[in-house]
């Protein structure tokens, strides 16, 4: 039999995932991807008690890199708290950090399926010439 060390968390999952879609559920914010307030942790600390400090910031880290978010920081002017109020400006230098990211990735995107595309013409190629050699080699002549 054994006791535990620590009593069990009463929140949400501690999978940052699971608890990403609990804080959509329950905040608007979160679900309509809205630029969040500096400091939005401690708003959420404050509400709900329960969270686990870690998978909250890396449930906030996956939200907050996430290409839907990353738009909305590039043409939004404020940031809002967790019921939606204005909570300060998006400052110039956090919304040319958003473009900067949105077309590193959306480039990177493009490479990677350009490089895709390419290795499927090259196995077509491949197959076609194996054809050819199967054609001209083979003893069902």
């Amino acid at each position: 039999m054994t006791t535990p060390t620590s009593s069990p968390e009463p929140g949400p999952a501690k999978n940052p995932r699971q608890l990403l879609k609990d804080l959509q559920e329950t905040f608007p914010v979160f679900r309509d991807c809205l630029p969040l307030a500096i400091g939005i942790d401690k708003q959420l600390l404050l509400r709900q008690p329960g969270l686990d400090r870690k998978p909250l910031r890396i449930a906030l880290g996956i939200h907050t890199h996430s290409l839907r978010y990353l738009k909305t920081v590039e043409r939004s002017a404020e940031r809002v708290d967790l019921d939606g109020n204005p909570a300060g400006e998006i400052t110039p230098a956090h919304r040319s950090h958003a473009s900067e990211v949105l077309k590193e990735r959306l480039q990177k995107q493009a490479e990677q399926r350009r490089a895709q595309r390419e290795a499927e013409a090259l196995a077509r190629q491949h197959a076609e010439k194996l054809g050819q050699l199967i054609e001209k080699f083979g003893r069902n002549k």
